[in-house]
């Protein structure tokens, strides 16, 4: 019996090392396996619908263009890492007729950044739509890409950006093209855009050339041109944004980094363009960096923009609000322009030298004292319930973005 007991183990012992064998022959077949290095590049254009699966990191090789009819998705917590690795601008582009579905979430941000972590080290999301716009003609090509963008249609769809963060854009091809963090070419009201934010970029924080779409929960952070931008007839709906300059003091001449927290025309060109540019903001809380020498606006309106503006807060800019050209000012006074519920730590300057008395208006003024912590984070009580007169927004009857009990911006933002 002891004979036969100790056959069986031994059989048994060789079965389970063939076995064993085996499995680690196979583990290390699979480890071997060669990965195709381009799965994970974003290179030349894509016409199909593509994947960038959730918490993976991947490179931005010189400009991506989504075509006509291609689906860029891009999950949650994915790092986008733009490469420098040719002497053309890294950047992703938008086609008219293509979409981007990129949906992070608050606690796993989609990230687009640089190896190179300084301001200007790629290009930024330029979308290009089929929305209304007023250059002649009705239509233009991006800055970058050289791409078409403006239409007819108000409601057109290019996809979504949630729970995005843009660090370092800004690249310039010449000295009239430059790019910045999200830049939107005639993109249409059926986008959405919500809880995006740019970080340290070297030109504008986000920039709308004309279009109906809409924004809301955006922060601007320490862009070196102005935080926000349009032009082109832009006639959408912002809520909750942010702008926050960088905070490093002044140089001895009184110049520091970054220009106008807003900068809004209509068509430098021709001032009388339609549709004119006339967005609906709600709740702003935008903070310069005192320059005292020559990037000293705050709000500059200018170039024939209108505006309606409500429930907004504005420090650390000699000029809190400035309009220029008849058209802009005239617009307040025939009512197509409208601005109340704004306190300012300075004042309104009138460029044309009329005295708009915007001051006056209902829930304004100038010359307050205006506390934040945590960089951005307070608001100040009294404001316009925007919920009653657009759908789009949320009520907050309060001046500024961010309320103390209610950081939105917490989890998937970088900080200054």
């Amino acid at each position: 019996m002891k004979k036969k007991f100790s056959r069986l183990a031994v059989y048994l012992s060789a079965i389970i090392a063939v076995a064993m064998l085996t499995i680690s022959c196979s583990d290390s077949n699979e480890t071997e396996k060669p990965t195709d290095p381009t799965e994970f590049e974003l290179k030349g254009s894509l016409t199909g619908e593509r994947t960038l699966l959730a918490g993976n990191t991947y490179t931005l090789v010189g400009g991506y263009q989504v075509k006509n009819g291609g689906k860029l998705i891009i999950q949650e917590g994915v790092t986008i890492n733009a490469t420098r690795s040719t002497s053309k601008s890294d950047y992703i582009l938008i086609e008219q007729g293509g979409k981007i579905d990129a949906q992070g979430t608050k606690s796993r941000p989609i990230v687009m950044t640089s190896t190179q972590q300084t301001p200007g080290a790629w290009g930024g999301i330029h979308i290009c739509g089929r929305a209304p716009i007023n250059l002649t003609g009705g239509t233009g090509m991006s800055e970058i890409g050289d791409a078409p963008f403006g239409g007819t249609n108000e409601a057109d769809n290019s996809g979504i950006l949630r729970y995005v963060r843009l660090e370092y854009t800004g690249f310039a091809i010449n000295e009239t093209k430059e790019s910045n963090g999200l830049t939107m070419y005639g993109v249409g009201n059926g986008t959405t855009i919500e809880y995006v934010q740019t970080y340290k970029g070297a030109d504008d924080g986000f920039e709308w050339f004309g279009g109906t779409v809409n924004a809301k929960y955006l922060v601007s952070t320490a862009s070196e041109d102005d935080s926000f931008d349009w032009t082109d007839g832009w006639r959408g709906n912002g809520q909750f944004w942010v702008a926050i300059q960088d905070q490093k003091a002044p140089g001895s001449d009184g110049t520091a980094n970054g220009d106008c927290l807003i900068e809004a025309d209509n068509r430098e060109d021709n001032y009388k363009n339609s549709p004119v540019s006339c967005p609906t903001l709600a709740n702003l809380t935008l903070i310069g960096n005192n320059d005292t020498n020559k990037q000293t606006r705050g709000i500059r309106l200018r170039a024939g923009t209108y505006v309606k503006m409500y429930n907004v807060l504005v420090t650390g800019k000699p000029k809190s609000v400035t309009t220029a050209t008849t058209e802009t000012e005239t617009s307040f006074t025939n009512g197509n322009s409208v601005i109340e519920y704004l306190f300012a730590d300075k004042g309104f300057t009138y460029e044309q030298g009329t005295a708009l008395g915007l001051d006056t208006k209902t829930g304004n003024g100038i010359n307050k004292t205006i506390t934040f912590t945590g960089g951005y984070i307070g608001t100040v009580t009294g404001g316009k319930d925007m919920s009653s007169v657009n759908s789009f927004f949320t009520k907050a009857e309060y001046k500024g973005a961010v309320p103390a009990d209610n950081d939105w911006t917490a989890g998937w933002t970088k900080k200054l």
